[in-house]
């Protein structure tokens, strides 16, 4: 699990986890997420559904959107089931993206209950960009700005 430094005006820092598998409102599912060479790989828990028609992908802003459906279909019969901790109806995951990430080069795969997202990172870019200042006389001058 990452942490991250909650500064407050106490005398000691934080340790504050990062609770991206809380789920505020929802159900959810468990992920994980690692550097693969040049692809930016999430891999995510989704046993017992049907990739083709419970699971749907976006990048969108920035973020990779993750829902699954997954429908109740267990039948029932009359003194059958004691006991299911059996997660089902509508789940969600959105997980930013790091800078560089190519939206236009994702793929995805499913294999024995686990997703996996890979999504092409290269260079985000010089984090410098020069802007044209237009001074009131007509003048132009270039200012850094990062």
């Amino acid at each position: 699990m990452s942490t991250a430094t909650l500064r407050s005006h106490s005398l000691f820092p934080i340790e504050w986890p990062r609770f991206t598998w809380l789920s505020l409102g929802g159900q959810s599912f468990r992920i994980e997420e690692f550097l693969d060479g040049k692809d930016y790989v999430i891999r995510a828990e989704l046993p017992g559904v049907d990739p083709q028609k419970d699971i749907h992908l976006a990048v969108h802003n920035g973020a990779l959107n993750i829902k699954v459906e997954r429908a109740d279909e267990r039948g029932t019969e009359e003194g059958k089931l004691v006991h299911s901790e059996f997660h089902y109806g509508s789940l969600y995951r959105q997980i930013p993206l790091p800078s560089g990430a190519h939206r236009d080069k994702v793929t995805a795969t499913y294999e024995t209950g686990i997703l996996e997202v890979r999504i092409a990172v290269g260079d985000s870019g010089s984090r410098t960009h020069e802007i044209q200042i237009t001074v009131g006389n007509g003048k132009s001058t270039t200012v850094k700005k990062s």
